[in-house]
């Protein structure tokens, strides 16, 4: 990924567009989805027969992985129309998987308490890199939360640690949180002991300094932030977070 001024553009289709257009093959920012199965199992069991919302999907292949382990409505977004046109083309004969072009800033198009689970592998790290951040990212973070059902789950895969995304979180919405944390070169058959079992939470404080003291100064991982969209937490309105 190069960075710099083109990080700028990270929430304009058109930089999505020219990007996909001259991609071939998936790409799947940060994890794919064997090494994330076990932790989305644990909190979107299929038994529960989910409808879940892929926001950012790209041309990744981790829906179709999810589709592959017996999820059964996964529906995907992209701001990038020539990405989603592809990936309809490429799964015409999964009816399972949807895919929609759409700003996650702006999900009017799905009712409130659509979804189980939205899952978000790098899309937020992505706003955030762009112009007006702080500001589109509030805007996706409550569409994420309106479009999901009480007591379901927001799973945000991210490079931000505890002390920069837990007070983007406790800005937002009433969530109650669990962090989980992968290590970023985790590839299949590799380190039979990892640094921290993935389905553990890792404990968390209101600040996150908890998060060094258990995993040291700068850890190699990725953290997985599982916010439960809890409406008991509204006494006063909005603006609640518990971390557990």
């Amino acid at each position: 990924m190069t960075m710099g001024t083109s990080t700028q553009a990270y929430g304009e289709p058109w930089y999505w567009d020219n990007r996909y257009a001259n991609e071939s093959g998936p790409f799947d920012w940060y994890q794919k989805y064997a090494s994330l199965a076990p932790l989305v199992n644990l909190y979107t069991p299929r038994h529960n027969h989910p409808r879940i919302l892929v926001v950012g999907c790209g041309n990744s292949a981790f829906s179709e992985g999810m589709v592959d382990d017996g999820y059964e409505d996964v529906v995907n977004v992209d701001i990038s129309s020539v990405v989603i046109e592809a990936m309809r083309k490429k799964y015409f004969n999964r009816p399972q998987l949807k895919y929609i072009q759409m700003d996650v800033r702006d999900m009017s198009a799905f009712q409130t308490g659509s979804f189980g689970a939205v899952i978000d592998k790098g899309t937020l790290d992505s706003i955030l890199c762009g112009n007006n951040s702080r500001q589109n990212a509030a805007k996706m973070l409550d569409e994420v939360w309106r479009v999901l059902i009480n007591k379901g789950v927001y799973i945000l895969v991210t490079y931000g640690a505890p002390v920069y995304r837990l007070h983007l979180l406790r800005e937002s919405c009433l969530w109650r949180i669990k962090l989980h944390v992968i290590e970023k070169l985790l590839s299949e058959g590799a380190s039979e002991h990892p640094m921290w079992e993935l389905t553990n939470p890792v404990p968390l404080d209101d600040y996150g300094n908890s998060v060094e003291a258990t995993l040291g100064k700068n850890p190699d991982v990725h953290y997985i932030y599982v916010c439960t969209k809890d409406e008991s937490l509204r006494p006063d309105q909005k603006h609640n977070v518990a971390v557990e």
